[in-house]
C-alpha cells in the first residue's frame, strides 16, 4: 500500500475522525462513512483540535450510504461495537478485492464479527491508546496520547506474529505522523486493553467521574488495581500472562493524563448506548470458559446492565457466569 492507497473510514467520531483526517492531510485518498453529521462535513469538512497543532480539512469525501462509497483498499472500522451488527450491510459494498479491514474497537470479538462477513484471512486488528472526544459536527478535541496497537488476525487465536501486511498498514499509519507498535500476538495486545478498560469505563459511569478522580480517590483506585488484577488473572487463564509491571504503567499513564471522560462515560451521558458486552460480556465468558471468576468485574458488568435498562428500558441480561 502506498499514498495512492483509498482508504474508507467507518465511524467518523472522536476515533476515526482523527485518525482518518490525519491519513488524508499526509496525502492518502479517504473516504468518510458518516450519520447525523454527513451533511455538515460535506460542506465545512473535519476540524481537529490537538494538543499536537490544530487543523481544518475544508473538504473530504463524506458520504451517508455505503453503497455510494467507492471501493477501498482499507477500511478502518471505528464505529462502537453496538453498532456491530451494521457491518455486513456496508463492508461488503466497500472493499475492493482482498481489501484489508482494520479494526480499531474495544473489547474481545470485533475481529470475529468482522470476519464473518468479509473473510477471517481480510482481518487486521488495532487499539487505540488515545484520549479524544468529538465536541461537535465534524469537531474533535485530541488530548492526550494517539498510539495504535496493531497486530494481524488469525482465527484460531493464536498469534500471527508480524505480517507483511501489518507492516505495510504500520507503514501508512506512521507515515500520516501516528505513533504505531505492531505486535505478534493481537490476544494478548487485547488482554492487555482490557486492563484499562474495564476498571477505567465502568467505574466512570458507575460513579460519574473523570479519569483523575477515579485514580486520586483511595477507595476507587484500590478497586481500580482489583478490577485490572481480576483482568490478568483471566489473561493468564486464557493463555496469555500480563507482567505485573503493565499493571503499574497502566495506573502511572492515568494518574498523567489530563482529566478525562471514558468512551462509556461520554456515551452513557449522550444517552447512547455503552459497550458493555464487548467490554465486560465477552471477556467474563473467556474467563468462564478458562476456569477464572471475576467477580468485582461481573458486579461492575451486572450494574452497568442496570443503568442501561434504566435508560433504554427492559431488563438486563442474565450475567455470562449465571
Amino acid at each position: 500500500m502506498d499514498s495512492g492507497t483509498k482508504i474508507a473510514v467507518v465511524g467518523t467520531g472522536a476515533v476515526g475522525g482523527y485518525y482518518g483526517a490525519l491519513l488524508q492531510r499526509a496525502g492518502f485518498q479517504l473516504h468518510f462513512l458518516l450519520h447525523h453529521d454527513v451533511e455538515h462535513v460535506r460542506s465545512h469538512g473535519l476540524s481537529i483540535e490537538s494538543r499536537d497543532g490544530n487543523f481544518v480539512l475544508p473538504c473530504v469525501n463524506a458520504y451517508g450510504e455505503a453503497r455510494m462509497m467507492p471501493r477501498c483498499d482499507l477500511a478502518i472500522v471505528a464505529l462502537k461495537t453496538t453498532a456491530n451488527h451494521l457491518l455486513p450491510s456496508i463492508l461488503p459494498h466497500i472493499l475492493k478485492p482482498g481489501g484489508v479491514v482494520l479494526t480499531l474497537q474495544n473489547g474481545l470479538g470485533s475481529e470475529q464479527t468482522v470476519g464473518a462477513t468479509i473473510g477471517h484471512d481480510r482481518v487486521v486488528g488495532g487499539l487505540c491508546f488515545l484520549c479524544a472526544n468529538k465536541t461537535g459536527p465534524g469537531a474533535i478535541r485530541h488530548l492526550d496520547y494517539g498510539l495504535v496497537t496493531l497486530g494481524d488476525y488469525r482465527a484460531d487465536g493464536r498469534p500471527a506474529g508480524i505480517t507483511p501486511r501489518l507492516r505495510s498498514i504500520g507503514g501508512i499509519l506512521q507515515e500520516a505522523g501516528i505513533p504505531t507498535r505492531l505486535v505478534e500476538d493481537l490476544p494478548l495486545a487485547r488482554w492487555k486493553k482490557l486492563l484499562w478498560n474495564i476498571p477505567f469505563n465502568g467505574l466512570s459511569v458507575a460513579h460519574d467521574a473523570l479519569t483523575d478522580v477515579l485514580v486520586a480517590d483511595p477507595t476507587l483506585r484500590a478497586l481500580c488495581r482489583e478490577l485490572m488484577e481480576e483482568t490478568a488473572a483471566a489473561a493468564a487463564a486464557c493463555a496469555r500472562p500480563i507482567e505485573s509491571a503493565f499493571l503499574e504503567k497502566m495506573m502511572s499513564d492515568t494518574e498523567r493524563m489530563k482529566p478525562y471522560a471514558t468512551s462509556m462515560k461520554l456515551d452513557y451521558d449522550r444517552g447512547l448506548p455503552m459497550e458493555i458486552d464487548s467490554i465486560y460480556g465477552a471477556p467474563l465468558l473467556a474467563a468462564k470458559a478458562a476456569g477464572v471468576a471475576m467477580p468485582e468485574t461481573e458486579k461492575l458488568y451486572r450494574t452497568l446492565q442496570v443503568m442501561e435498562a434504566g435508560r433504554l428500558g427492559g431488563l438486563p441480561e442474565t450475567p455470562p457466569s449465571a
